[in-house]
């Protein structure tokens, strides 16, 4: 073999060997979200079928002014809702694009209404720690296409599309980005680290009285005071954002006393 056909073998090799070094780093890396198992998503069922998750749906559905929900017959199946991995908004590097924030169980009152039973993970196996009005997790569930999963923005009262390359907003009370376009994760994460990155848990904006990244309506402050950062832009625009969230069925920005009374299952 000629001494010109070594060099050309051995760049190659170089470069195939250059090629399989950077596939396992990436195929290292870890996924956007951790699929939750199907018995764990039956196991969620079956905690929304409980005595107390049945007392939380009625409580739900006899809100002042509506009728007694009659019978309440609970679905078999539930959909995962993920929501923002803290890390990913602070752009640390490492760890995945979100995390399992519940199973969304949908409750049916005799009158056709609907609720949707949050079924969290815990130490214990699963608790049902609320139920909202509705049903966005499962009709919004009917829009992902294959290998997505249900991303939860509760900033903004947001759902997405999520899958391994990018996020597709599916409805918002204040969309920062056009429904159904697709936005790259490189540039869905400066996205989210512009506006949560500063308004952590231990954040100076949290220690200052704001909402904070990874608070949950139902710990929330009330929405007049916990929204207060969308102020940077003006009064008015507070005012607008509290109105978009009342008016929008689940109300991520619900009033704490509400929340309160859902989860007593107080008839």
């Amino acid at each position: 073999m000629t001494r010109s056909a070594v060099k050309v073998l051995t760049a190659v090799l170089l470069a195939l060997a250059g090629t399989a070094g950077s596939g396992a780093a990436a195929s290292a890396a870890p996924p956007a979200w951790v699929p939750l198992p199907a018995a764990q998503v039956a196991a969620a069922v079956t905690a929304a079928h409980s005595a107390e998750a049945i007392s939380f749906a009625r409580t739900n559905f006899r809100r002042p002014g509506q009728p007694d929900p009659g019978v309440i017959t609970v679905a078999g199946s539930g959909v995962p809702a993920y929501t923002l991995d803290p890390a990913f908004v602070r752009g640390d590097g490492a760890g995945r694009v979100a995390v399992l924030e519940y199973v969304a169980v949908v409750a049916h009152a005799q009158d056709g209404r609907t609720a949707t039973i949050q079924a969290a993970p815990d130490a214990a196996g699963w608790r049902v720690g609320s139920v909202l009005s509705g049903d966005d997790e499962t009709r919004l569930a009917t829009r992902l296409p294959a290998g997505a999963v249900l991303l939860d923005e509760p900033q903004i009262n947001g759902w997405y599309a999520l899958g391994t390359d990018g996020v597709r907003l599916l409805q918002a009370s204040l969309p920062q980005t056009p429904v159904g376009a697709f936005v790259p994760l490189a540039d869905y994460q400066r996205q989210v680290h512009d506006r949560y990155a500063d308004k952590q848990p231990g954040s100076q904006y949290q220690r200052d009285g704001g909402l904070g990244f990874a608070q949950h309506p139902e710990t929330a402050a009330p929405a007049t005071s916990g929204w207060w950062w969308f102020g940077l832009a003006g009064l008015a625009v507070v005012l607008l954002a509290v109105v978009a969230l009342v008016l929008v069925r689940r109300g991520r920005a619900t009033s704490p006393a509400r929340n309160t009374e859902v989860a007593a299952g107080r008839p």
